[in-house]
């Protein structure tokens, strides 16, 4: 079977055709994007039961070293594949991106030392920081602008219930962490076989590529006045949604153990965190579609704020606490997640992958530290109440960041659009 991404025929195929494949492409995305939204809560999962069992010796400074090299990866691969796929296509880098971390995801419960373990999870991160930009700009070129919000959250579903899946499977395995891993890589090796036949390539980068005014995009091409600055409002928001993201789903489990609550309720902690965030991602693109992006952002930061200062405080209610972490997972979450979908509106096609490339990856840097800085309030033993008066702090920033964007999409003015489109400018 051949697979279906002849650019010659990206403009002459049936509406039947033409549905076909928008369909694989909205399945695969949102698969590839649950896979990674599946690694993303994994160690911080395990993390309690291979510092009781001392895996490998490990230590809380040698799972925080664990936890902040994966991010390095997940952060190198996303400022590489924006260029690429604006170059090459999303499809082919889409595709090798699944194959490379679920190979080396494969090989995780091989390591024979906590560094092997530590530079395993490094390279198999730079495969999958590339998944998520390649996955929301397909998703995105295969929406008109007046429902690109919806693309991002709808695809970002996918990422908070790969987590949910994994909060539910740690659950049931326990010690037998290795299983994790083991699903994860088999997944991703079946998803990419599928990818390979039934991925078409975005009709948009097509027809970008075709244009008279075709042109290799560098990432100074973001620095120009037209696009800087929207970039600094980004990559600042970008930066503290992401630390917000993976700083709470790799210790959130930790710092409720650490408040006093049993094990099995900080695990449970994050599943409910992350059905918070499948909810609000729903919830936020219908509302951003309707309401403009940028307001309906400032005001996902602006409740994440409030939600993350009440965990600071010890509840003795479980439906209180279980209330209060779900309500954090419906704005936190979507709230980074918009910030994805003002990109994908704002700039147009040409420059698209490249920026949302550069959004991911700038922002993975907060990923970076996220982790880290929790890390080092969990290791001094004040990661409760301290981690959460840090992450309030942080989504009070990632507010005054979006504050400063622009009100008008610049795709708006440079993309060739259908007249339905080109009346929704605002964002």
């Amino acid at each position: 079977m051949t697979p279906i991404t002849s650019p010659d025929t990206a403009g002459t195929a049936s509406p039947a055709g033409a549905s076909g494949r928008n369909a694989w492409t909205v399945i695969l995305c949102w698969i590839t994007v649950m896979l990674e939204g599946y690694d993303l809560v994994v160690l911080g999962a395990i993390i309690p039961t291979l510092l009781k069992t001392r895996h490998l010796g490990m230590t809380a400074a040698d799972a925080t070293t664990v936890a902040t090299l994966s991010l390095v990866g997940v952060a190198i691969g996303a400022v590489l594949v924006g260029p690429l796929a604006d170059r090459f296509g999303r499809r082919l880098l889409l595709i090798g991106s699944v194959v490379e971390f679920s190979v080396f995801t494969l090989l995780v419960p091989l390591a024979t030392s906590v560094g092997m373990f530590a530079a395993l999870r490094l390279v198999a991160g730079v495969g999958l920081g590339a998944c998520m930009p390649a996955s929301l700009t397909m998703m995105a070129e295969h929406m008109p602008a007046a429902r690109r919000a919806r693309a991002s959250t709808l695809t970002m579903t996918g990422y908070h219930t790969g987590a949910v899946i994994t909060s539910l499977l740690a659950l049931q395995v326990t010690k037998n962490w290795q299983v994790l891993f083991n699903v994860l890589g088999i997944a991703g090796l079946l998803i990419a076989a599928i990818q390979w036949f039934r991925l078409p390539e975005s009709e948009a980068f097509v027809r970008a590529k075709e244009a008279p005014a075709s042109r290799r995009v560098a990432f100074g091409e973001l620095l120009k006045p037209a696009y800087l600055r929207a970039g600094i409002g980004i990559w600042v928001a970008s930066f503290m949604g992401l630390l917000l993201v993976y700083g709470l789903n790799t210790w959130l489990p930790k710092l409720m153990n650490d408040a006093g609550y049993p094990v099995p309720t900080a695990v449970t902690q994050l599943l409910i965190l992350n059905v918070g965030g499948v909810a609000g991602l729903v919830l936020g693109g219908f509302v951003a579609d309707r309401r403009g992006i940028k307001l309906t952002t400032l005001g996902w930061f602006a409740v994440s704020v409030a939600m993350l200062a009440c965990l600071s405080i010890r509840m003795h209610s479980d439906l209180l606490l279980d209330t209060v972490v779900f309500l954090t997972g419906v704005f936190v979450f979507s709230a980074q997640v918009l910030v994805y979908a003002y990109v994908t509106n704002f700039y147009p096609a040409d420059v698209r992958g490249t920026a949302l490339g550069s959004a991911s990856g700038i922002g993975r840097i907060g990923s970076i530290v996220g982790p880290s800085i929790t890390g080092a309030l969990v290791a001094a033993g004040i990661g409760h109440p301290w981690g959460f008066y840090f992450f309030a702090a942080v989504a009070v920033a990632g507010f005054l960041a979006v504050l400063t964007l622009p009100g008008r999409a610049a795709a708006a003015q440079t993309e060739p659009s259908p007249a339905a489109e080109a009346a929704q400018p605002a964002v």
